[in-house]
């Protein structure tokens, strides 16, 4: 038993010379896993047809010579140049309808034939050469697809949307049904009609452009399932491909979820809030593999090199960041990169091994943190159990980008964010859930800005209330159907029996917030609301219900008409979960996190991480737990 450690090995950046000494390091630092051949492709197939594996076989075979694992990519995310030249035609078109040239990394259209057949072509030849190779461990498929081109608007990605949309209905009616194409005189009499949405003179059909969203989504599956499919003819190692739960949003991930071996990501510290965003992607991460130990692909030892300002990690940090992945149930804690590189566009991405070498705070902690995992290989398997869920949903993130809306100032993500970290504030461990999954397992769920809420997702919903769970909805949500059809009869249309109100109006704020009752106020948004059942919390200051609770069947229902400050929302978690029962694993001071794993057999531990500059003590039922100031303590609870 082990905790995986390790990151990605470019070997084809460094001389011949280095390799050796890469593994004596790798050893030094407790590395048992790297993942190798990402973006390889022009160093195997430097010619069309012509391929060059003996440098390739020499890397393997060092790796599993000083017991180092290998997750073996295919290269397929960056064509080599002679494909770029061979077949210009298979390169993505960007929204505009310009057609992009080669010179980074993944310049194809994910709808390209060609482009499917060389990849295909290059992960045979890996498949079939490397499918016994003792150092294979794990399949790592193309690189996170989508990150540069999830949307190439080319003619052989219309050819493809056209097919895709006769699977989605069957025939024109319904899909001008679904589109809504009695507006603006669009109804479509032939598929040939049907294109790609690029620029048009004002507002684009929203149901066309969700679709194509949708289409772009299942394009990269399907690239994955093709790539797996060759490689599972030769091989029975578990296949995975690296998501970025954090900060990518284009690529349906929980039906990307269904078809990997094993759930995998990648994860950079961005925004205002980085300890909050880190949770979320691993939470998130773990969600999608329905609890299971999950894979942390790629995260940095320090700085990026992608952000306007990169901000080099503070002394102990990465420990801190690596370690609440850990805690949040990743069973591998994995780096891009190895080496830094001396060259190229991410030259400035730090590394294990950093430009300034072994004398250096990176290494020293990279060797550290080897070390603090290998003495963690016990909670190997262990689960993380929460009994708190939040919904996301990318079709519902997808119609919300559309520019005709009530305002613009709502962001979809922006909430679900606000109201993840209120979460993260309380302590409360919180899974992400798809609205229409299965919900019995949690307490309380959390709605946030759920404005294209399914027919089977309403019922869910419903179901899940009436059964005795506890949500609390924001506004925006239950407005529209999966066809972004909106329900009629007063908002939320979909659930609003559930939640015991009725509007008539949504009243956007203008660059204003309004009061609360309680002292509190209102961002963003504002409702026309009556309560029709509901018992009313808080209000406007004239009357209007700003917060309601209804009892629905067995359950309860939180509802807010507006988006409330930070200290007024943590009361309403506070209430929503009371309401619930639903409490954090142990009492924490402010920015120290706690998170409890444990085995089937009922061994535990807590996972406390100090984020402060202050030493803290952690209750639990058991003892209380110092944490110094910057550090992580595994508390064991249960032998």
């Amino acid at each position: 038993m082990a905790i995986v450690y390790g990151g990605d090995y470019n070997p084809e950046q460094w001389p011949r010379e280095t390799w050796a000494e890469d593994m004596r390091l790798m050893r030094e630092a407790g590395v048992n896993r790297v993942s190798v051949g990402i973006f390889s492709w022009a160093q195997l197939e430097p010619e069309e047809g012509r391929y060059e594996f003996a440098w390739f076989d020499e890397v393997l075979d060092l790796l599993a010579a000083n017991g180092i694992e290998a997750c073996l990519a295919t290269p397929t995310a960056s064509p080599p140049p002679w494909f770029a030249a061979t077949y210009p035609e298979a390169g993505m078109v960007d929204d505009e309808g310009r057609q992009l040239t080669h010179g980074s990394r993944q310049g194809f259209d994910p709808s390209s034939d060609v482009y499917l057949v060389k990849a295909l072509a290059i992960t045979e030849q890996l498949a079939r050469r490397y499918a016994d190779h003792p150092a294979l461990a794990l399949w790592h498929v193309h690189n996170e697809y989508g990150c540069h081109n999830a949307r190439s608007y080319s003619g052989a990605a219309t050819a493809k949307f056209r097919v895709w949309l006769r699977e989605r209905y069957g025939d024109l009616d319904g899909l001008n049904d679904a589109w809504g194409t009695a507006f603006w005189s669009q109804a479509y009499s032939s598929w040939d009609q049907v294109y790609a949405p690029l620029p048009t003179p004002t507002i684009p059909n929203p149901g066309q452009v969700l679709d194509w969203k949708r289409y772009s989504s299942n394009r990269l599956v399907r690239n994955y399932l093709a790539e797996a499919e060759v490689i599972r003819k030769y091989s029975d190692k578990p296949l995975t491909t690296n998501f970025m739960t954090g900060s990518h949003a284009d690529i349906d991930l929980w039906e990307f979820s269904e078809v990997v071996d094993v759930v995998s990501t990648d994860h950079y510290l961005v925004g205002e809030d980085p300890h909050v965003n880190l949770a979320f992607a691993a939470d998130y991460a773990r969600s999608l593999g329905a609890g299971k130990p999950w894979i942390l692909m790629e995260h940095s030892t320090s700085a990026v090199n992608w952000q306007g300002r990169n901000r080099a990690k503070a002394p102990r940090e990465m420990l801190r960041n690596s370690l609440a992945h850990f805690a949040r149930g990743a069973d591998a804690v994995m780096f891009f990169q190895w080496r830094a590189s001396k060259q190229g566009a991410e030259k400035w991405h730090s590394g294990m091994v950093p430009h300034a070498g072994t004398d250096s705070k990176i290494w020293r902690e990279v060797c550290e943190l080897g070390a603090r995992l290998g003495d963690l290989a016990e909670l190997e398997g262990s689960r993380v159990s929460a009994d708190t869920a939040i919904l996301w949903d990318f079709p519902n993130r997808w119609a919300q980008e559309h520019e005709a809306r009530p305002t613009t100032d709502l962001d979809p993500q922006a909430v679900f964010n606000d109201y993840y970290a209120a979460l993260w504030r309380a302590g409360i461990t919180t899974d992400v859930a798809e609205p229409e999954g299965d919900l019995t397992g949690y307490k309380l769920v959390v709605v946030p800005a759920l404005y294209l809420l399914s027919h089977k997702g309403a019922a869910n919903l419903r179901r899940y209330v009436e059964g005795g769970g506890t949500v609390l909805v924001t506004p925006y949500s239950g407005i529209a159907d999966e066809t972004d059809t909106v329900y009629l009869g007063g908002y939320p249309g979909a659930i609003r029996d559930v939640l015991g109100v009725r509007t008539e109006e949504f009243y956007p704020l203008v660059d204003a917030t309004v009061a609360l009752a309680s002292g509190g106020t209102g961002t963003l948004w504002s409702e026309a609301a009556e309560s029709t059942g509901a018992e009313v919390r808080d209000t406007y200051a004239d009357g209007t219900p700003a917060w309601l609770v209804n009892r629905f069947g067995e359950g309860t229902a939180h509802y807010l008409t507006t988006f409330p400050d930070a200290a007024t929302l943590d009361r309403i978690v506070a209430a929503a979960a009371g309401d619930a029962g639903v409490a954090p694993v142990a009492e924490a001071p402010t920015g120290v996190e706690v998170v409890r794993r444990a085995h089937e057999d009922g061994r535990s531990w807590l996972i406390c991480v100090n984020h402060t500059e202050a030493d803290a003590k952690v209750k639990s039922a058991d003892a209380v737990v110092e944490v110094p100031a910057g550090e992580v303590v595994v508390h064991r609870e249960h032998a």
